[in-house]
């Protein structure tokens, strides 16, 4: 431990020392990947991901003033090639909103492959949810997410997967990107890399 971090937890400060841990720290108080399963239907490859979200007071604070809040989770199938930089060989996104609803007092989830700002009618799903946290594990249900044909990949039962889900601060109106700035509790992220077997669905 160096000198820094050692003044820093002789002082007390048991969430500024916490930030300064590896990421996987950080991740394990606000955003834990529990499941990741690859399945194939016909020539489609889909990712479904399931994470337990746990929402910073500050973060929460945000969404009660009505402020919505934006997720991004995306998932890439690598080709690893020794003698040059590994290729991605598919892709998939997806786009998460949530807001507080004061006048229904729910909480409402919008999901779409592409941005929200720029989703177009008929591409964007919504839901409403009478509880934050019920909202919340809906956002953590990465259920399908479409990663390319099966067939562009190739026939082996075992492939390389990088999946990511971040809080996508840039969304937020600009006072409140400016006011976040160095505070690190917003750093709500999770970035897994793991071989996974093909599952093959009728």
């Amino acid at each position: 431990m160096d000198l820094q971090r050692r003044r820093l937890l002789s002082m007390g400060l048991g969430l500024g020392a916490a930030l300064l841990l590896p990421a996987q720290g950080a991740q394990a108080q606000d955003a834990v990947l529990a499941q990741m399963r690859l399945e194939r239907t016909g020539d489609e490859l889909y990712l479904s991901a399931v994470l337990r979200l746990a929402l910073p007071e500050a973060v929460q604070d945000v969404l009660d003033k009505g402020i919505a809040l934006h997720f991004v989770a995306e998932a890439e199938i690598i080709r690893e090639r020794w003698y040059w930089l590994n290729q991605r060989v598919a892709h998939g996104t997806r786009h998460m909103r949530l807001a507080y609803q004061p006048l229904t007092r729910r909480w409402r989830l919008s999901v779409s492959p592409v941005p929200i700002s720029s989703a177009v009618a008929g591409v964007t799903l919504n839901q409403n949810f009478d509880t934050l946290q019920q909202a919340l594990d809906a956002v953590g249900r990465i259920g399908r997410l479409r990663l390319g044909d099966a067939r562009e990949i190739g026939e082996e039962r075992e492939q390389p997967v990088v999946f990511r889900f971040r809080l996508d601060t840039s969304q937020l109106p600009r006072p409140f990107q400016i006011g976040l700035m160095g505070q690190s509790g917003w750093d709500l992220a999770v970035e897994q890399s793991a071989r996974l077997q093909v599952e093959v669905q009728p």
